[in-house]
Formats: C-alpha cells, sequence, structure tokens
C-alpha cells in the first residue's frame, strides 16, 4: 500500500469520524429533555452554533411569522454613545442578491438569537400550562441560563466586529438591542390598516474587554 493510499485512507477515516460526531450532536440537541440534555444540552449547542444550529421550524405548523435581528451600539471613552448600528440587513441583503452562492454569514445572528431561546419543547408546554392555570411559571434552567449567556456574549462580540469605526476603534462598551418585527396575518395581507408591531429587547451593556 503506497503512501498515498494510507494517507487517503486515513483522512477519509477522520472525515468520516468528524461527520458522525456531528450527526451524534444534532441528534442529541434535537432529543426529549432528559437529565443528559439538562447537563450536556448547552455543550453540544455551542459546537453546533451559530453555523449548525438544528431546528425543525421548517415543518412547523406554525411557520414563521416575524422578521428578527439585532442592532447594536457603542459606548466610548469620553461617555458618548454612538447611533445604534444594523447588524442584521446588510448580510441579508447581500443574501438575496447572491442565490447561487450565497453568504451565511447571516445565520451567525439567527443562530446567536436562537440561542438565547434555545429550551426544550416539553418545558414550553409546561409553562404555557401553568401560565393558563395561573401557576407560578417555572424558571429557566441552569442549561437555558447558560445557554442564553453564552449567545448574549456571543451577539456582542459579533456586533462589535460590524463596526470596526465605533468611537474610532476604542468603544468601551457595546450595547445590542434584539428587535421582532410582526407580519399582517395572511388573512389580513390585503388590509392597509393592518397593524405589524414591532418589539424591543435592549441587553445590558457589556464591557468590550470582557468579551476579547
Amino acid at each position: 500500500m503506497t503512501d498515498h493510499s494510507v494517507a487517503r485512507r486515513a483522512a477519509l477515516l477522520v472525515g468520516a469520524a468528524l461527520l458522525g460526531v456531528y450527526f451524534a450532536l444534532a441528534a442529541f440537541s434535537q432529543a426529549p429533555l432528559s437529565p443528559a440534555k439538562i447537563r450536556y444540552g448547552d455543550k453540544a449547542n455551542t459546537v453546533l452554533s451559530p453555523y449548525f444550529t438544528q431546528d425543525w421550524l421548517l415543518f412547523a405548523p406554525e411557520p414563521l411569522a416575524d422578521d428578527r435581528g439585532i442592532l447594536a451600539r457603542a459606548s466610548c471613552p469620553d461617555g458618548t454613545q454612538t447611533p445604534f448600528y444594523d447588524v442584521t440587513n446588510p448580510y441579508i441583503e447581500r443574501t438575496q442578491k447572491d442565490r447561487f452562492f450565497p453568504s451565511r454569514m447571516s445565520r451567525l445572528v439567527s443562530g446567536g438569537m436562537q440561542s438565547m431561546e434555545n429550551t426544550d419543547p416539553f418545558l414550553n408546554r409546561v409553562r404555557q400550562q401553568e401560565a393558563e392555570r395561573d401557576k407560578p411559571v417555572l424558571p429557566p434552567l441552569p442549561f437555558e441560563e447558560r445557554s442564553r449567556e453564552s449567545a448574549v456574549r456571543f451577539l456582542a462580540r459579533y456586533s462589535l466586529t460590524q463596526m470596526p469605526g465605533a468611537c474610532d476603534g476604542r468603544p468601551e462598551k457595546v450595547q445590542v438591542r434584539l428587535y421582532v418585527h410582526e407580519f399582517r396575518p395572511w388573512s389580513k395581507r390585503n388590509d392597509p390598516e393592518a397593524k405589524e408591531p414591532v418589539h424591543a429587547e435592549d441587553l445590558n451593556w457589556l464591557k468590550v474587554g470582557d468579551l476579547r
């Protein structure tokens, strides 16, 4: 057996092993809630996010009906604050202009936002039932809190890369604003008076030095 065939076989084995690890993590991330998932779920999602985050929204009985994204601003050493910068739409516009080889950078934002809400469908149902019965709602579990904190830090770091000129390149803090733009229902698609509300949430300011 030649050195070339040995190297090729080794490369195939390594590739197959990596592919197997990916499928195992993807399956684990979508598995029902269990003690193992509570303990290791956030670690699996850390590996998958943001490019390989899994979800079933494409096949959901209630498809997405809103537009989500983030804005970001910086606080400068002199105490001034920059205007909010649109972190999301520039890459979406690039993707829409290139249908054959689109940029996948827009997934960094959508994956990060999805990780912030990373939970289990069973927990969602339990919380919904508790709310409907006016009972105390189950608080976020440790793996949910860790997932959200990690996602917030990621979105803040990514936002900094998208506005390198902020504060002449010396920002001290960064703040991310989440927004959700709800589309009008399909039944009211032709109604010019139908409302499309926008909800926003400003996250806490984070020190740039703590993000690097």
